[in-house]
């Protein structure tokens, strides 16, 4: 792309309401944040029903076995990276369920790597090096829908037969259109700096995340009213995490929430079961898996 029409995208424009943010005091550029920040939630709440059939999508694509990836370069994938690195300890996911990509690799997640996110044979490259099939279901993050290792990687999962989606602040291209099954296009406008995707865009971004992997989780089970039951108790904060969530859900106290919770080797759905049930361990996850893992019809069999 020239720098002419590289210079007509949405997020490459400047911003009225901060064009002299230089001349601005303190108070004032914090000011213009939290005018310009209110316009990255209308904006994600505006995309709810493309929001909605992406998460059914990828609901889907998890019972079906199928795997979600997110992939990006810069703010995009990094966002995307640690999204999918908070499911497994929120969730109890496994860690292959959802995958983030960068360009770059995991050198990017700390410096820059500007001239990867040009090539789209090195985003078609990473979904192959990922062993994508026809059962996954890629995201592509691009702020400005065009990033060519972004929508390479993007037509490599079609080409596999996976599903593909895009999130991107502009409106999409009419070849974005073209390749993806899905589009989350929250229009945030210009940014506060000109170009600097990391702000309102990088914010709609991961709210749009926040939800595409929270809901879905939640449809899988991995929630019980609004308690991380598969949390997995790998450190001081999520045992503690842990022993509460089983003493709220069965009424039980701490040293019996402690000893279940070791006898499930630190899960504390199975110990609800466990307790709830009067179950050892065996029979307790035989319970769970009965039930596809939901505690809730499980508790009430």
């Amino acid at each position: 792309m020239n720098p002419v029409s590289l210079g007509k995208l949405l997020t490459e424009q400047q911003n009225q309401n901060s064009v002299d943010i230089d001349l601005k005091s303190t108070a004032e550029i914090v000011k213009i944040f939290h005018q310009e920040d209110r316009t990255a939630l209308s904006a994600v709440e505006a995309e709810t029903d493309a929001i909605v059939i992406v998460v059914e999508a990828i609901t889907a694509t998890f019972s079906s076995g199928g795997r979600l990836f997110y992939i990006g370069a810069g703010t995009s994938g990094r966002l995307g990276v640690l999204d999918a690195s908070e499911c497994p300890p929120t969730f109890g996911s496994a860690p292959n369920m959802v995958q983030g990509i960068i360009a770059g690799g995991d050198f990017a997640l700390r410096n820059p790597v500007e001239a990867e996110e040009d090539q789209d044979n090195a985003g078609a490259k990473a979904i192959r090096e990922h062993n994508v099939t026809d059962l996954d279901l890629v995201i592509g993050i691009a702020s400005s829908g065009r990033t060519p290792y972004v929508l390479g990687g993007m037509k490599e999962a079609k080409k596999i037969g996976a599903q593909a989606g895009i999130i991107c602040c502009t409106p999409p291209s009419n070849y974005v259109q073209e390749i993806a099954d899905y589009v989350i296009a929250p229009i945030v406008g210009p940014e506060i700096i000109a170009g600097s995707t990391r702000l309102k865009s990088g914010t709609a971004t991961k709210l749009v995340l926040n939800i595409l992997t929270t809901a879905s989780m939640i449809q899988q089970g991995k929630v019980y009213g609004n308690l991380m039951v598969d949390v997995k108790a790998s450190n001081q904060k999520m045992t503690d995490r842990a022993l509460r969530i089983i003493m709220n859900i069965t009424g039980c106290n701490f040293q019996t929430a402690k000893q279940k919770l070791i006898e499930a080797e630190g899960r504390a759905k199975t110990a609800i079961i466990m307790i709830t049930k009067k179950l050892n361990r065996e029979s307790a996850t035989q319970l769970l898996e009965n039930h596809k893992g939901f505690l809730r019809p499980a508790l009430h069999h």
